[in-house]
């Protein structure tokens, strides 16, 4: 199975999910959204798939350091359009898996969906 993991280094959710998919032998590659960023085309088929609403991490640092404009979301080309300007606004781990997509880290569901 093909198993690419997206997101920060350093996150300490990242790390999580680094560790569960070594414990396992499970090998992924990695994207750091961070220092490589997502295309534009990839963050509209993130969206398609699971929505917006679900890539956008509102409970982050990031999020909350925008202004209360850029945080009124209404739109996925706005919410695109944030993400490309700040890729760590985007939730983490965003997993493709033989063209299937997990966002965020739940063991539970790791565990269904990365074999």
């Amino acid at each position: 199975m093909s198993v690419t993991l997206y997101g920060i280094k350093n996150c300490s959710t990242m790390k999580k999910a680094f560790d569960w998919c070594e414990e396992r032998g499970i090998e992924y590659a990695f994207h750091d959204y961070q220092k490589l960023g997502v295309p534009r085309e990839r963050l509209v088929l993130w969206c398609q798939a699971v929505g917006w609403k679900t890539l956008v991490n509102t409970k982050g640092t990031t999020y909350r350091k925008l202004s209360p404009e850029q945080q009124e979301i209404t739109t996925q080309s706005k919410a695109v359009a944030l993400m490309l300007e700040y890729p760590s606004l985007i939730k983490r781990p965003v997993v493709e898996a033989e063209g299937q997509l997990l966002v965020g880290f739940d063991p539970a569901l790791f565990a269904s969906f990365v074999k």
